[in-house]
Parts: C-alpha cells; structure tokens; sequence
C-alpha cells in the first residue's frame, strides 16, 4: 500500500495551487505580459463605461498596449486623466497607447490610465462579464473576460 507523509502532501498541493495561481486570480498571459485584477464599471444610463487593470511585462523587451476592442461597445480606447491649463482634470484620450516597460507594470486606475467603452451596445450591470480583446506591439493579443463591478 502506498502511503504519503504530510509533508510531501502539502508540497504536492502547494506546487498545484502554485501553478494554477494565474487561473485562480483571473490572470491572463501572452509573450511575458500578464494581466491581472482586472474589473469594469458600467453605470446604470450611462452612455459609456471603463476598465481598470494591472498589465505586467515579465518579458526582457518594452512593450506597448497600442488597441482594445469589445463586443461590449461600439469603440474602446487609451485615456487618461490630466489637468488643463484651469487646473480641472479632463479626460484624454491616448493615441499612442500605454508603454509597458520591460520588467514593470501599468496600473490602469480610476482617475488615471483606463480603457474607456464608448458607444455602448448594450447595458452590462454588476455580475455580468466583457469580452475585452487588448493589442500588444510585442505580445499580440490577450484576450479576458473582465467582470463588472460597479462598488469598486
């Protein structure tokens, strides 16, 4: 019969849950660019929505998210908040996209980097999930569903 001490028990189970920590945690990964802690806000009537995210690059090269797109909305683009010339903060939208420095991560935050919905195709609300399809210069595409979660 064969038998297993605790120990080697508990370090099977750890070495599992270990490797399945990206499936657990909602993570998504292409070509060293993880994404993580990803959520979306859909206001109720609201005419537009944003996601907020943390993009790691474990990879040894810079990258850039350049494009995003979702069934979710008629377009989805690259904003950020900054103040004009009056000193009120305004929301802008960057053409360029996001860089993702080799090594580091991107956090996309209220009042900060975001992925902003507009032209909303449908009514997503708290629970639901959007299909996001996020495009790397380096990496490719990530795809993720990113649940809705308006108390956040």
């Amino acid at each position: 019969m064969f038998k297993i001490t605790r120990r080697a028990f508990v370090g099977a189970v750890s070495g599992v849950l270990l490797a399945a920590q990206p499936v657990l945690s909602g993570a998504q990964e292409a070509a060293g660019i993880t994404v993580t802690n990803a959520y979306a806000r859909f206001l109720p009537g609201a005419k537009a929505g944003a996601a907020f995210m943390e993009i790691t690059n474990n990879g040894t090269e810079d990258d850039r998210l350049v494009a995003a797109r979702s069934d979710a909305a008629v377009k989805v683009e690259t904003h950020t908040h900054k103040a004009g010339a009056d000193g009120v903060m305004q929301m802008i939208h960057v053409a360029e996209g996001f860089a993702v420095p080799a090594g580091e991560s991107r956090f996309l935050e209220r009042g900060g980097d975001h992925l902003m919905f507009m032209g909303l195709t449908g009514k997503p609300s708290d629970g639901d999930t959007v299909h996001v399809t996020l495009s790397f210069e380096r990496a490719g595409e990530i795809e993720l569903d990113i649940p809705v979660d308006n108390a956040r």
